[in-house]
C-alpha cells in the first residue's frame, strides 16, 4: 500500500518502511507523528483519490532525527560596481520513518521489542571472551593494557614502539 501525503508545502509518495526527509516539524526525536493530509491512497491497481484529501486516512511515522542539510552558497555580484555579497544557508529537516498507512485513521500496533535470548549452556563452560587485536587498539588503550599486564613501557613513545614492547613482553 502506498500513499501520497502533503507536509511542509510539498508532496511525498510513501510506503511502509520508507525514510522521508521532510521540512522541519515540531516533534522530538523518537516521537510518533501523524500525517492526516493524505491526497491519494493506493493498493496495487486501485487508488482512492481525495478532494483534496482522503477522508479519515492517515499515515503514521517515527521521527528518527532533526538536523540541517548541506550548506548552499548564495553569491550576488555586480560587475564593475564593487558589489559582492556571499551568504550561506542550511535548510532544517526532519527525517521520518513511515510505520503505517491507515485508510480509517487508526494507529498501527506497536511492534514488541525482541526478547533477549537465554544462553543454552551455563556460564562456567562458556569460552573466555576473546581479547581484541593489539594492532586495532588506540595508543591510550595500549598503555592501559600494558599497565594491567605489568609491562613497563615509555608512555611518551609512539604507538608502534609501544606495540612492539607489548608484543615482546607477551612472548
Amino acid at each position: 500500500m502506498y500513499a501520497i501525503i502533503e507536509t511542509g508545502g510539498k508532496q511525498y509518495r510513501v510506503t511502509e518502511g520508507d525514510q522521508v526527509r521532510i521540512e522541519k516539524i515540531k516533534a522530538a526525536d523518537g516521537e510518533q507523528v501523524k500525517f492526516d493530509k493524505v491526497l491519494v491512497l493506493g493498493d496495487g491497481a486501485e487508488a482512492k483519490v481525495g478532494a483534496p484529501y482522503v477522508d479519515g486516512a492517515a499515515v503514521f511515522g517515527d521521527v528518527i532525527e532533526t538536523g540541517k542539510g548541506k550548506k548552499v552558497i548564495i553569491f550576488k555580484y555586480k560587475a564593475k560596481k564593487d558589489y559582492r555579497k556571499k551568504q550561506g544557508h542550511r535548510q532544517p529537516y526532519t527525517l521520518v520513518e513511515i510505520t503505517g498507512i491507515s485508510a480509517d485513521g487508526t494507529a498501527p500496533a506497536k511492534k514488541a521489542a525482541p526478547k533477549a535470548e537465554v544462553p543454552a549452556e551455563p556460564a562456567d563452560t562458556a569460552e573466555p571472551a576473546k581479547k581484541p587485536s593489539l594492532k586495532s587498539m588506540k595508543k591510550a588503550e595500549l598503555i592501559e593494557f600494558a599497565k594491567e599486564n605489568s609491562i613497563e613501557i615509555d608512555e611518551k613513545a609512539t604507538k608502534p614502539v609501544i606495540l612492539e614492547a607489548i608484543e615482546a613482553a607477551l612472548k
